[in-house]
């Protein structure tokens, strides 16, 4: 059964662990990979990741990308939503203590931060408008 508009918002909003998709080139499959996101219902889905790395340097290629969130308990529910990039980014400390806020315990953070701050490298935030939705929630199959 598809999710209203504002279940799969809602949905999206929660702090899952995103698979982004983004065009690999010709003769590839998509690269999946996992990612922590941002969203909030009405607003734009945002990602950060190495300016250079593969995944940052298909999205820049791309001009899109999708982003699946699933889960399997208390139902069977994904969200999957797909669109261009409206904006790039250079990462600032701030967005990464907001991302590392949602999924880490409040009492890691910081050592994250530090630790990402010195070993990721250069970052940039992608920010994606959602255009096409697609969601179902199977139950308790």
């Amino acid at each position: 059964m598809p999710l209203s508009v504002e279940e799969r918002e809602q949905f999206l909003a929660e702090p899952h662990i995103g698979a982004l998709a983004v065009a690999a080139g010709e003769g590839r499959a998509p690269l999946t990979l996992p990612i922590w996101y941002q969203y909030a219902p009405g607003g734009e889905l945002w990602v950060m990741t190495g300016r250079d790395s593969r995944k940052g340097r298909l999205i820049a290629a791309a001009g899109r990308f999708s982003l699946m969130v699933d889960r399997v308990d208390p139902t069977v529910r994904y969200v999957s939503v797909e669109g261009p990039v409206v904006r790039t980014e250079d990462a600032t400390a701030e967005r990464l203590r907001e991302l590392a806020a949602r999924y880490l315990p409040a009492d890691k953070v910081d050592a994250y931060v530090e630790v990402a701050a010195k070993e990721h490298g250069e970052q940039a935030v992608y920010h994606l408008r959602p255009e096409h939705w697609y969601s179902s929630d199977l139950g308790s199959v």
